[in-house]
């Protein structure tokens, strides 16, 4: 599973051969979720609103760039990565 982000110990990653709705995997610590591009958890937890909150105002920066990727991973394409937040 391709990595597009890392971003203070939050790792972003997006499955080549994943299903709708559009989402991205995040990781924090041993803490995992899977989240869909409006920033709503699918399932897993985090377990840190801060860093929840990191994610969601990242989606909402990077949303065409994101969709952009999804369409890459669904035709099996490289994904690109996408800028941390800083």
């Amino acid at each position: 599973m391709p990595e597009i982000s890392r971003f203070f110990g939050i790792v972003i990653r997006m499955y080549y051969d994943d299903h709708n709705p559009p989402h991205l995997h995040a990781a924090f610590g041993e803490k995992k979720a899977k989240i869909d591009f409006r920033g709503n958890i699918i399932i897993g937890d985090l377990g840190s609103k801060t860093a929840l909150k990191l994610v969601r105002d990242w989606i909402d920066l990077h949303q065409a760039e994101l969709l952009d990727d999804w369409e890459l991973a669904r035709a099996e394409k490289d994904v690109k990565k996408i800028t941390p937040l800083e």
